[in-house]
């Protein structure tokens, strides 16, 4: 090798302080000052897409992350088969599939296992499945001879289909973190109705737990807005069909809140405030993370006693609930948009709970 051909660089040495720390130039310390922080929209590789269960809740976010959409084509056969195809390039990249499993839930679900299957074979790096309503929840143990545990299955079959971690919001049953075998993170939408509430200044409020499986759900809410508790006994007497036996706790003259975390056809809630106010609570209110309203559920509501009852937008209303003017939407979307940035920064989320 011919080193006459070499080239030697030298730095020159930066002054110090005094102190013997090497100071950078003037120049470069002005354009250090100025320097603004990296904005989310110019990481090529953090990317989220949505299906069309709920593609408003997946514009918000991404609005609040100041990140651009991604681009996937969704359309159906005639034959009624789903068809799927990512339209921009992931390689290498950090991607969040947003898509609740809610009505129709299985066009929903299939919709997201071929997402993520897509994302799989385009050679994504990550791929985090944002459920904010996870479907068949409610059957999350065996408590009839010969029947499945569905959210076990499904659970299975976003792990199959290449999910590399879940980001899920409020489920019915905590436990079915153990159904995955991939990381879960498990956010509450407790923040954002905290705040609601406690903006209203409800008084001599007690927060109501429509039955004993959501008591530490209830205590955990009472305790934040500093409230007594209360639960309404209930005996199941078929699917989708309560009887609401009696309330254990004083609401007499109270302002009574109660809590679940989801409304299906509001038979349990509507029972539960007209036991209530048969027990002489003064006022009572309802708030729910996933707003289902099957069936009768608007018209349910509408009729009832309740003063209002608010939901977060994990799920889209349909006409008629939106029309409802009981009915009261808080967007859960900030919350879901800081998991997901705490996600991509490898940062804790434990700072998104109360």
């Amino acid at each position: 090798m011919d080193t006459a051909a070499k080239t030697s660089i030298v730095s020159p040495v930066a002054p110090t302080d005094g102190t013997g720390a090497k100071q950078a130039p003037v120049a470069d310390q002005k354009a250090m000052s100025e320097k603004k922080p990296v904005r989310a929209r110019q990481d090529d590789k953090w990317k989220i897409f949505s299906g069309t269960a709920n593609d408003a809740l997946a514009k918000d976010v991404c609005e609040f992350l100041e990140l651009p959409l991604g681009k996937a084509c969704i359309r159906r056969f005639s034959d009624g088969e789903t068809y799927v195809q990512i339209e921009e390039n992931v390689r290498g990249a950090d991607v969040f599939m947003v898509q609740p499993t809610c009505d129709p839930v299985d066009v929903h679900l299939m919709q997201l296992l071929l997402l993520i299957d897509a994302l799989k074979r385009a050679s994504a790096r990550r791929i985090t499945v944002v459920i904010p309503y996870f479907g068949y929840a409610r059957q999350d143990r065996k408590d009839k001879p010969r029947v499945p545990i569905s959210s076990k299955l499904v659970a299975d079959l976003l792990t199959t289909a290449g999910a590399d971690r879940a980001l899920v919001v409020d489920l019915h049953a905590p436990q079915i973190q153990g159904f995955f075998n991939i990381p879960v993170d498990h956010l509450f939408a407790s923040p954002v109705l905290v705040d609601y509430f406690r903006k209203k200044q409800l008084p001599d409020l007690t927060v109501v737990s429509p039955d004993a499986g959501g008591v530490e759900r209830a205590r955990f809410f009472a305790k934040k807005m500093d409230s007594a508790l209360a639960i309404v006994d209930k005996r199941r007497v078929e699917m989708d069909v309560t009887e609401v036996m009696h309330v254990i706790g004083d609401v007499k003259g109270r302002t009574c809140l109660i809590l679940d975390d989801i409304i299906d056809t509001a038979g349990t809630l509507v029972k539960t405030a007209q036991a209530l106010l048969e027990a002489g609570a003064r006022e009572v209110h309802a708030c729910a993370t996933h707003a289902v309203l099957s069936g009768p559920a608007v018209e349910r509501i509408s009729k009832s006693g309740l003063a209002e009852v608010v939901v977060t937008d994990t799920i889209p209303l349909t006409e008629a609930g939106r029309n409802e003017p009981k009915i009261i939407v808080r967007s859960i979307a900030g919350l879901i948009g800081r998991a997901i940035q705490s996600i991509h920064e490898e940062t804790s989320v434990s700072r998104l709970f109360l």
